[in-house]
């Protein structure tokens, strides 16, 4: 199980609001800002976002690899999954698959995916069997 996850993006301020309006249906509504100078000697500032108490996915400036990056997000609900791609879409996401079952990996396998502006790849996910128990 991952922790924390770090990327880095070209514009921090438009990565802050695509992430919140993106992230929000999801549930993802907390942030907060850590300034590099309380950490070790040349650690980022990071811009994070989080959920129930945890801060896991977090922002810094610097150089962008692009699509080097896949980060799925979990999804409790088939209507999460539309939000949270109308949400990026909305907020200058590019399409990198529309909602729908992702049939290849399994009939109750929901997901969209897009590319955030920086080019990483974000995908939606709502896995019907992670959901009933």
């Amino acid at each position: 199980m991952l922790d924390h996850i770090f990327i880095s993006v070209s514009d921090i301020e438009r990565s802050i609001r695509f992430y919140t309006a993106t992230l929000t249906p999801l549930g993802v509504t907390a942030r907060l800002d850590y300034d590099g100078k309380d950490g070790p000697p040349g650690h980022p500032d990071l811009k994070g976002f989080g959920a129930n108490g945890r801060m896991f996915f977090w922002l810094r400036e610097g150089v962008v690899e692009g699509r080097a990056v896949h980060v799925g997000f979990v999804a409790s609900s088939k209507a999460e999954v539309n939000a949270a791609y109308a949400a990026a879409m909305d907020s200058g996401a590019r399409d990198n698959g529309a909602p729908g079952a992702r049939l290849h990996y399994d009939p109750d396998y929901y997901a969209a995916n897009v590319l955030d502006p920086d080019g990483y790849s974000l995908e939606f996910v709502y896995k019907n069997w992670q959901h009933n128990q």
